[in-house]
């Protein structure tokens, strides 16, 4: 053996394919059909129809006497197995003839193809039918024999048989191999008969020889063999693995239970598949729409800048503010909806077994714990005033309250929404959107509890636009400006940046949150399943590992078999 040479890489492929196949009981049996390390002779089958004269071909070739003659031929078509003859430092296996119309003569020869070297394919002057044609084309191209092989057509002597015609048109069932495979007019029996018939004379003899078609057959044949052992044996035990693979592929073909299994865990994963990806869709547009709420919130509040004083009017940052709440708040109505429709669907499919979501806590660009101190801004002194007057309580108590409310949920956050709640600034705050209040000193029936999550969670909101809020209450940046109007519109670009790199981090923030909820969910549904999905799960992912190995081998397989041209 040459090192790194096809016989080499041929024999480290085998010993790979052989662990393959050996790691699953699906395909430990096949390890028998593997090719072996082997230095017979070569082997050159003959295959083809029962009637085609196989067997008188060997006697040819072989030169046999007449008494051996009728003995070789008078085995067809009863032979069932391959048969060896030795000729020529080769070795010529007689095959089982084919279309004999007996199904295990079919078989043998197909078993006997899978294991020599070379084919003499043999058909007859009456030209081979549909069925033959097909099965001279897969010889050549599927089982890989094109360049390690000879068309015989045998009977050539045949009464009305025009040479070239019969020759032309066995070209053309040849179709893309014509110009690749030999095809070798004969006639066994003028060769035989040459041999062996007392009353010929010698100058018969000589004709019968050469027209018999049987020397050129046997240069034929040596030129197919020449390369020896090593330099044919390594591409027929790369085709023979590839066929051997092939055969592995199709015994990790499932059926009865192990289909079953693999079913069900299939169409759970595609079940949670959808419901996942159903909430993902719902989680991006949601969030890209809840920034655009931000974005459009802040153009609204750059519009409104007063041209006298540069300064955002109360009931311009009210409404913005209410719509920074509002945008946020029906982010989690929109987003925790399309949770509860993705666990609707799977308990629809899979029962009561599967766990509910979690309630949604948007914890996205939470608030600081400690706010500032309210400016004393005409702004905020608005505020402040306005609040003093409606709840009797100033803007920085309101913050305090709010910061309380957001950091202390259960029973503080609920004793602050019951004290908010009573009174119409206080309800207002809390019941942006119209999700928490049935009005002053009343809540929705959520319950206790839940009314102090909801509360907590509104708050939060409200101290997170507080805080977006605060660029409208800075007016120090039209100071000292080249020109009023200058100053103006600058402190409207500085609002409508702001608001743009709000929309985008509340945009990430609220993806990265509802990702993470999601996924914590879609695991505890994926354990739930366990016991319905695992067994199907487990032979699936078996065999997709295992056809992946398979495949890969096979590539390098047909590589060497089928050698890239230049």
């Amino acid at each position: 053996m040459t090192d790194g040479g096809p016989d080499t890489r041929v024999v480290a492929q085998i010993a790979r394919a052989k662990e393959i196949l050996n790691a699953h009981p699906r395909t430990r049996g096949l390890t028998a059909s593997l090719p072996q390390a082997d230095t017979s002779p070569l082997r050159i089958a003959l295959l083809g129809p029962y009637s085609a004269g196989k067997s008188m071909l060997i006697a040819a070739l072989r030169r046999l006497p007449a008494a051996d003659v009728e003995k070789l031929v008078d085995a067809a078509p009863r032979t069932q197995v391959a048969t060896p003859y030795p000729w020529n430092g080769v070795t010529l296996v007689d095959l089982p003839g084919t279309l004999s119309g007996d199904e295990e003569h079919s078989a043998a020869a197909r078993r006997g193809v899978r294991g020599v070297d070379a084919l003499m394919i043999v058909t007859t002057s009456e030209l081979p039918g549909e069925a033959e044609t097909r099965a001279i084309l897969r010889a050549l191209d599927a089982d890989g024999f094109a360049d390690r092989s000879v068309v015989v057509v045998n009977k050539m002597s045949a009464e009305n048989s025009d040479r070239e015609v019969i020759l032309d048109e066995i070209r053309k069932r040849l179709g893309p191999f014509a110009d690749r495979v030999p095809v070798i007019p004969t006639d066994a029996r003028d060769y035989v008969d040459a041999a062996n018939e007392p009353q010929l004379t010698q100058k018969q003899r000589e004709l019968l020889v050469a027209e018999s078609g049987i020397d050129a057959l046997a240069a034929e044949l040596r030129r197919i063999t020449a390369p020896g052992v090593e330099g044919v044996r390594p591409k027929a035990q790369a085709y023979e693995l590839m066929r051997v693979l092939e055969d592995a592929e199709q015994r990790w073909e499932l059926d009865g239970e192990d289909l079953d299994a693999a079913q069900t865990a299939k169409k759970a994963e595609e079940s949670i598949s959808r419901a996942k990806e159903a909430v993902i869709d719902a989680l991006e547009r949601e969030s890209e729409i809840a920034a655009s709420r931000i974005r459009t919130a802040g153009g609204r509040a750059a519009d409104g800048v007063s041209e006298k004083n540069g300064v955002v009017p109360v009931d311009i940052a009210t409404a913005v503010t209410g719509e920074l709440i509002d945008a946020r708040t029906d982010f989690d109505v929109r987003f925790s909806a399309s949770v509860r429709a993705a666990f609707a669907a799977l308990v629809a499919e899979y029962g009561e077994g599967v766990p509910a979501p979690e309630a949604w806590v948007n914890g996205a660009d939470a608030p600081e714990t400690t706010l500032a101190a309210p400016t004393e801004s005409p702004y905020e002194r608005a505020i402040r005033e306005a609040a003093e007057k409606a709840a009797k309580v100033g803007a920085k108590r309101l913050h305090e309250w709010l910061k309380k409310v957001a950091s202390e949920p259960g029973e503080a956050a609920a004793n602050v929404a019951n004290w908010l709640n009573k009174t119409r600034a206080g309800q207002k705050v809390l019941n942006a959107g119209g999700k928490i209040t049935n009005g002053v000193g009343k809540f929705k029936p959520w319950g206790k509890i839940k009314a102090g999550e909801k509360v907590a969670s509104t708050a939060g909101k409200v101290q997170w636009a507080i805080a977006v809020m605060g660029p409208l209450t800075d007016v120090k940046s039209i100071v000292q400006d080249q020109s009023k109007r200058m100053a103006i519109n600058k402190r409207r670009q500085v609002l409508r940046d702001h608001f743009a790199e709000v929309a985008l981090r509340q945009r990430t923030d609220l993806t990265d949150a509802g990702e993470r909820h999601l996924s914590e969910w879609i695991t505890e549904v994926e354990h739930s399943l366990a016991d319905l999905t695992h067994p199907g799960a487990e032979i699936s992912a078996a065999r997709e590992a295992a056809l992946e190995e398979i495949k890969s081998l096979r590539d390098e397989a047909e590589k060497l078999a089928r050698p890239a041209t230049g």
